[in-house]
């Protein structure tokens, strides 16, 4: 049948059970309209992965009837933030968006105290906040927030589902978007589906992969790669409680969800409207990699996975067209992309351009992070990276070996390399990290650590080296400079912007003590941040640098999303590219060494820019040459004449 024509009919059918007097309002008016444009691509989606259900049509009319009463429930100045975004639908492209990321907790003690600092954001420039898992969990076994006990419920220790509001509607009178996470692989095993399916209820238990047979859960087995090596082999663990196998990719209290049956699909699209309603601009798509199964296959990136997100999407599009989607997908870099798209995720985590900063950090060389951007930075149209330096996670190298061999870089051991150096074990390291899952057999692990600790600040200031605090509050600036620069939208992990190092008190937490990425997930210092007032302090030197960054990224059109030009030249230390608006060129040149580092004219001359430069961060003009100081960024600027010659701004 035509989908055009089917959808018709699935809306007449719905149509006709709405009360007259709920069709004679402005929402449903509003509502129907986006029904009748986006209805169809909904079906097509929705048929591709339960057409051969026998209840399809009533799974369809079911949805409808509860995006209605999504629509009816939502908040007036979410209402007006839809048509607003209708307008604009690509607002997260500009140079004025600038975020940030917090533990709710660790940051301010509760949501209410996250909405009494929100000066604090306006004084940095923030305007995205991605508020880390806030749902209600188990008090143990929670993976971070990640076990999802109730998306529905606020973790009571930091407030309430009305608190969160309350900050949504804060966070948008004051020009602040609210980022939540949508963890849709996955529930707790104490989320009431799971519990209903322990109890043996049918309905419940095909929300999730639960196997009798031990035979299957091989076959299944067979394919799959070990997320967890250290703590299991495969992806099922057995519960005595019900003498069954349940798929757990992640953590055995963690089910996977089962999105072959629709049931899933609407019970998840029904969460994702709740936390639509509650304010949520951006969600966050936690390992979308994994959400469908086959079996005989990886289980990863599989096509009906994109399938799903898509549908998804088309659902939000005609009920909440105000909310994007944020995609986390830790795999191989060709696999990224995959998710990024205008009708799928419009927003995408970068993780190859964090790990090939940190990389370019340890080797002193960029020509990793250079090939990366060269080869691997550009995007669909009308999407965005999120480009970030340090998150909540662990730091794992993602490059391809295939790009480190082009380059001469044996991936195996420069990633024992990069471990032994990001852990401290190297022999003039700088950093202060720690190793996340290492693998004494083969060596491999992971990098916790923050941003400063892992830049040098640490040891510089347990040395008292004044010359180790320079550079480390270079590194930093350095590696902001760049995701502040190069196109998407910077996400600045709260604490950096003040340099909190190492919180290894988690080791003394039996809650924590086994994972050391609590060592970075360090609690927020006020007392440290007032400092930013006093002048000379590291707070205030690192702090003002942020906020000159984000001032001057808002104020310059070129650092909006659009072509990165790589800049050759013959400097081992040196990256470099541009970016263009309309009428000027802006050129970031960063130095990855301990050493002053000069450019001529001519290594700029050749690529078509003059000689004469401003760094828009300091003021300083050069001419002739660029000196770099050690681990230096500039933000060169030049204006276009109406000739097209560059000259001086």
């Amino acid at each position: 049948m035509d989908q055009q024509m089917y959808s018709q009919m699935i809306l007449e059918g719905v149509t006709s059970t709405i009360p007259r007097n709920q069709k004679k309002s402005r929402r449903w008016e509003l509502f129907y309209n986006r029904l009748e444009r986006k209805l169809a691509p909904l079906i097509t989606l929705l048929y591709e992965l339960y057409g051969s259900s026998v209840d399809f049509n009533e799974f369809l009319k079911d949805l409808v009837i509860e995006m209605w009463q999504g629509v009816k429930e939502r908040p007036r100045y979410l209402i007006n933030l839809d048509r607003k975004r209708e307008e604009d639908p690509h607002w997260y492209t500009g140079q004025d968006i600038v975020g940030g990321i917090i533990y709710v907790d660790l940051f301010a003690g509760s949501l209410q105290g996250v909405i009494d600092h929100i000066p604090y954001f306006k004084e940095l420039g923030i305007n995205y906040i991605h508020l880390m898992p806030l749902y209600k969990t188990p008090i143990h076994e929670n993976d971070g927030g990640y076990a999802v006990e109730n998306y529905r419920e606020v973790n009571p220790a930091i407030g309430t589902m009305d608190d969160l509001r309350e900050a949504a509607r804060k966070f948008n009178k004051n020009g602040i978007s609210l980022v939540l996470d949508f963890i849709l692989n996955h529930t707790s095993d104490q989320h009431d589906w799971a519990k209903r399916a322990r109890h043996g209820d049918a309905y419940y238990e095909n929300f999730y992969f639960i196997f009798d047979n031990r035979l299957e859960v091989d076959e299944y087995n067979r394919h799959l790669r070990d997320i967890f090596p250290e703590s299991r082999e495969g992806s099922f663990s057995y519960r005595e409680d019900i003498r069954k196998w349940v798929w757990t990719t992640f953590n055995s209290y963690q089910w996977d969800l089962n999105y072959r049956n629709h049931e899933v699909f609407k019970a998840m699209a029904r969460e994702m409207l709740f936390l639509a309603n509650a304010g949520t601009e951006v969600l966050r798509f936690d390992a979308i990699a994994f959400v469908w199964k086959e079996k005989g296959t990886r289980c990863e990136s599989l096509p009906k996975a994109h399938t799903v997100i898509k549908a998804f999407k088309a659902f939000a599009a005609i009920v909440a067209p105000a909310m994007e989607f944020k995609s986390e997908a830790i795999v191989h870099p060709d696999e990224v992309i995959q998710y990024v798209g205008k009708d799928e995720c419009a927003l995408s985590y970068n993780p190859l351009l964090m790990a090939t900063s940190w990389e370019a950090l340890a080797t002193r060389d960029p020509k990793l992070l250079r090939q990366s951007i060269y080869h691997r930075y550009v995007l669909p149209e009308a999407t965005s990276w999120v480009n970030y330096v340090r998150c909540h996670d662990d730091i794992g190298w993602t490059f391809d070996d295939g790009d480190a061999e082009s380059l001469g870089i044996n991936g195996y051991f420069h990633r024992k390399f990069l471990n032994e150096f990001y852990t401290g074990r190297f022999l003039g390291s700088f950093a202060r990290g720690l190793p996340f899952q290492e693998n004494e057999k083969t060596g491999d692990c992971r990098i916790s650590g923050t941003c400063a600790s892992l830049a040098g600040l640490e040891k510089g200031v347990v040395l008292q080296d004044e010359q180790e605090i320079t550079f480390a509050l270079n590194k930093i600036t350095l590696l902001y400079g760049l995701i502040f620069t190069l196109g998407g939208i910077p996400l600045i992990y709260m604490g950096d912007e003040i340099g909190l190092l190492n919180d290894y008190a988690y080791s003394r937490d039996s809650a924590k003590h086994t994972d050391s990425r609590w060592v970075h997930r360090a609690q927020m210092d006020w007392e440290k941040a007032e400092r930013r007032k006093l002048p000379g302090t590291i707070e205030e030197r690192l702090f003002s640098r942020f906020r000159k960054m984000t001032e001057m990224r808002k104020s310059e059109s070129a650092f909006s999303m659009g072509t990165v030009r790589i800049i050759d030249h013959e400097h081992d230390h040196i990256l470099g590219f541009a970016r263009h608006a309309e009428l000027y060129a802006m050129i970031v040149l960063a130095n990855f060494s301990d050493n002053v580092q000069t450019m001529t004219k001519n290594d700029l001359q050749l690529m078509g820019y003059g000689y004469i430069f401003r760094d828009i961060l300091t003021d300083r003009i050069f001419q002739d040459e660029i000196v770099l100081e050690p681990w230096e960024i500039v933000w060169l600027k030049q204006e276009l004449d109406y000739a097209g010659k560059l000259e001086i701004s």
